[in-house]
């Protein structure tokens, strides 16, 4: 953005922090919309993309299909499965086709936003990354779109004896550029997305890979809607409605799978261990190294395209072990069995540390409010932070279907605003939401993988009711949020 130009935006009606998917995503409601609307997209990073700006190790590419985890908008036309470049290409083209980029102001970290009621406004803070200087600026409504993890640096134990290793250890999250792997030993600690992303795009070249888990993980080989997506093809449909016959498939084919997951568990286990048992055969103790100990999407199901990584364990030039380390060597670690494992090179691809709104310091009328301390309306909302959004995915559909949702429903919510001259609303408890049991965000009985259960103390809380709910269930969103009450009581405007 041109620094003049720049110099003059101080106010704006809604801010938008991060340029990520779910921040492209919501510009591009609000532009069309609320059309009368000004807004500023703050990103800290260099750059937009988010996560597929953050993430730099070999093979990085999506978890999820992109019929789903693109956006209803933008047709995807690509291979069901793709690359961080292929992501940010898209993305690009988004921001190209509604002129997003002139409205996002790179390196620019947020760390307080400061709520008057007097002034009916955000006023915030951020440092630019690039000078160090210190910029504030008003905003009428905060739409948070920094996603739930934190970008500088990933999750790392601290096991014994780590300084004794001879050898280099990098986290997946901060893979260097110049990490050269040609014809080393190497382990990857993990067993989730990104160790199984690693794994069968470095063993080509490495002289063995060790996949080291300390309790095995759930995968998905096969596109579930392949054989739509193949016929679609045969028919030469054009884009849009490929796009969207394909969008709803998948929707549908998720929703019944993961209501299989919660209510017939245990066949549903079978099969995906059999499945992985199909692609591995011989080269691997399935029961020891591929059968994991709680049920399917209690915790994440990682998607392994093909079965890459299975194929590079077959192939002689990956294995896995299963364990818990004692402590690390100076030529490798050393497992609580005793196995000792060599290695020249150690990555941790061990998840990442939990982010809940961004780490910002949120300060209403001269009191400190903690997002652990509210309610959630909806998983978008929080009792006590008034005229604030938080676009938080879904875990077990793709991201994207949520940032769509929350989109239509903030827009709906300010033109509803504007019509009737309301310049403030925060959620509340209802008289008869008072005496509700408050839970946890997510319980460890419902989803439990390492970084939420290590973070979920600061997230928000949740209520018995839906409505105070943030849902895994997008069938169910897709009917609730467009049939929402804005004036049942629960938003209090003013």
């Amino acid at each position: 953005m041109d620094r003049a130009v720049e110099n003059k935006l101080t106010h704006v009606d809604v801010l938008i922090a991060g340029a990520g998917v779910s921040g492209i995503g919501s510009a591009y409601y609000l532009q069309r919309q609320c059309p009368g609307k000004t807004f500023l997209i703050l990103e800290a990073q260099e750059s937009f993309g988010g996560t597929w700006l953050t993430h730099k190790y070999p093979g990085i590419r999506s978890d999820s299909d992109l019929y789903t985890y693109g956006f209803s908008f933008k047709p995807w036309t690509g291979a069901v499965v793709a690359t961080a470049g292929e992501i940010r290409t898209y993305l690009r083209e988004i921001m190209a086709d509604n002129d997003l980029e002139k409205h996002i102001r790179y390196r620019h970290r947020i760390s307080t936003a400061e709520w008057s009621s007097t002034a009916q406004r955000w006023t915030v803070t951020a440092t630019r990354g690039d000078t160090g200087e210190m910029v504030r600026m008003t905003a009428n409504f905060l739409w948070m779109c920094q996603g739930y993890y934190k970008h500088e640096q990933g999750y790392t134990p601290q096991w014994p004896d780590m300084d004794s290793f001879k050898g280099q250890i990098v986290h997946s999250q901060n893979w260097p550029a110049d990490l050269e792997y040609k014809d080393k030993k190497v382990i990857v600690i993990g067993s989730g997305a990104s160790a199984a992303t690693i794994i069968p795009a470095i063993a080509d070249q490495c002289a063995h890979v060790t996949m080291l888990q300390r309790s095995p993980t759930y995968y998905a080989t096969d596109f579930s809607a392949q054989a739509l997506a193949d016929e679609l093809n045969a028919l030469n449909i054009e884009p849009a409605w490929f796009h969207e016959i394909m969008r709803r498939k998948v929707l549908i084919n998720e929703g019944i799978f993961i209501d299989r997951c919660m209510n017939d568990s245990e066949a549903v286990k079978r099969e995906m261990i059999d499945n992985v048992r199909a692609h591995v055969g011989d080269a691997a103790d399935v029961e020891t190294h591929f059968t994991p100990s709680y049920r399917p999407w209690q915790q994440r199901v990682a998607f392994v395209p093909g079965g890459d990584l299975f194929k590079s364990i077959r192939s002689g030039k990956a294995s896995v072990t299963t364990g818990e380390i004692a402590r690390f060597t100076p030529k490798g670690i050393e497992l609580k069995s005793g196995e000792v494992l060599a290695a020249d090179i150690i990555v941790a691809a061990t998840g990442f540390d939990l982010c809940v709104l961004g780490d910002i310091r949120f300060i209403v009328d001269g009191r400190e409010v903690k997002p652990a301390d509210t309610v959630t309306y909806r998983g978008m909302m929080f009792t006590d932070l008034p005229n604030l959004v938080w676009v938080f995915g879904y875990f077990r559909f793709s991201w994207t279907p949520r940032v769509e949702l929350v989109a239509q429903f903030f827009c709906r919510l300010l033109n509803h605003m504007e019509a009737k001259g309301l310049h403030s609303v925060v959620p509340h408890l209802r008289p008869e939401d008072q005496d509700m049991e408050l839970r946890p965000w997510l319980t460890p009985d419902n989803f439990n993988p390492s970084y939420v259960m290590r973070g979920v103390h600061m997230l928000p809380r949740c209520g018995s009711k839906r409505e105070w709910q943030h849902t895994q269930d997008y069938h169910f969103d897709h009917k609730a949020y467009p049939a929402i009450d804005l004036d049942d009581g629960a938003l209090v405007f003013g």
